[in-house]
């Protein structure tokens, strides 16, 4: 069986108010999406436009480097790591932890961290694992649509509170995160691979990774849900043409547009 995938779309578009924070790509049997969270506490500048581009930048090229060992994934016959995609995520986080020490030291508050899906095909489909809020949408042989996301970030804020207030509580959010009890990031703690999301699901068709920017698309309504969504996810020119709608009606309604990125694969044959 081969465990690679084929490229369909790889789609990103810069928002409004920062620099580019998300990531994604993919390598042999696994593919990732990265969306850095904009910064609320005092920044460590960090080597990069801003904190989180240098988290999200660093964690894919750590997740490619994991990829790579696994074996001689050009001719798709590399097999999935032992330790499942769970492995993948906690030992890429180590290393984030080890450059990290170099920097900034100890500094886990501050310190940037990101939503993340990472799935890896296997003898059965596909392993998926998720901290916080990117989207997973997959489109099995038998038509069905599965979604597949931890937990919305900042699903913890009551929508009635002020905008000091919001500004507050999401400000102790950050301070939380990775902690007993509080949502769980992919920051620099290792340890938060086994508090990640993970479902295996098996072999798809196609299989779309959205960053929460991109799934504004569903959130506004210009799309019927994950089943529309990945179908006009399907190639570059269709996932072009969803995210110049979605600029454009953040437009026409004043809201300031977040990174957006779409990425589409499907399993080699």
């Amino acid at each position: 069986m081969t465990y690679a995938w084929d490229i369909r779309a790889r789609v990103q578009s810069e928002g409004g108010a920062h620099v580019q924070e998300d990531s994604c790509g993919h390598y042999g049997p696994n593919a990732w999406i990265i969306d850095g969270a904009t910064a609320l506490l005092e920044p460590l500048n960090l080597p990069s436009a801003s904190d989180p581009q240098w988290l999200a930048q660093l964690l894919s090229m750590k997740f490619a480097q994991a990829s790579a060992r696994t074996g001689e994934h050009q001719r798709g016959s590399a097999q999935p790591d032992d330790s499942g995609v769970r492995g993948v995520l906690a030992r890429a986080l180590e290393e984030i932890d080890h450059e990290a020490t170099a920097l900034v030291g100890n500094e886990k508050v501050r310190f940037p961290s990101a939503a993340v899906s990472v799935a890896q095909l296997n003898s059965s489909g596909v392993e998926i694992a998720s901290l916080a809020d990117c989207t997973v949408v997959a489109r099995m042989p038998d038509g069905e649509t599965l979604l597949i996301r931890a937990e919305l970030a900042d699903s913890r804020i009551p929508p009635e509170a002020t905008a000091q207030a919001r500004l507050r509580l999401l400000q102790q959010d950050r301070e939380l995160r990775n902690t007993p009890g509080r949502l769980w990031v992919a920051r620099r703690e290792p340890e938060a691979a086994d508090h990640a999301h993970v479902v295996q699901i098996g072999r798809p068709e196609l299989l779309v990774m959205a960053s929460d920017g991109a799934w504004r698309a569903v959130d506004l309504g210009l799309v019927s849900g994950p089943g529309e969504f990945l179908d006009r996810s399907r190639n570059t020119l269709d996932a072009l043409g969803l995210l110049h709608e979605l600029r454009m009606h953040q437009q026409r309604i004043g809201e300031v547009a977040d990174d957006a990125t779409i990425l589409t694969l499907a399993p080699q044959a």
